[in-house]
C-alpha cells in the first residue's frame, strides 16, 4: 500500500494485545497474520488491508472500529 498507517493504529493493537497478555507470536497463530506483518503494523511501518485488520480485531476481541478510529 502507498501510505503509512496512523501511528495510533499500532499502539491500539499493541495495547489490546498486551491487555490480553498475548504475545505477537500468539496473535499470529490465532489470527493467521504473519508475525512480521503484526510487528510492522504495531511499529507504524506497514499499511495493511482491512481484512487483515478485521482478523486481528476479531482475535483481540475488540471492534474493528476501535482500532481504526481517528
Amino acid at each position: 500500500m502507498g501510505t503509512d498507517p496512523p501511528p495510533a493504529l499500532g499502539d491500539r493493537i499493541r495495547t489490546a494485545r498486551t491487555a490480553l497478555k498475548m504475545s505477537q507470536e500468539r496473535l499470529c497463530e490465532l489470527s493467521g497474520v504473519d508475525q512480521q506483518t503484526i510487528n510492522r503494523i504495531e511499529l507504524g511501518r506497514h499499511a495493511t488491508r482491512i481484512d487483515t485488520l478485521y482478523r486481528i480485531a476479531r482475535t483481540l476481541r475488540v471492534p474493528l472500529s476501535d482500532l481504526v478510529r481517528e
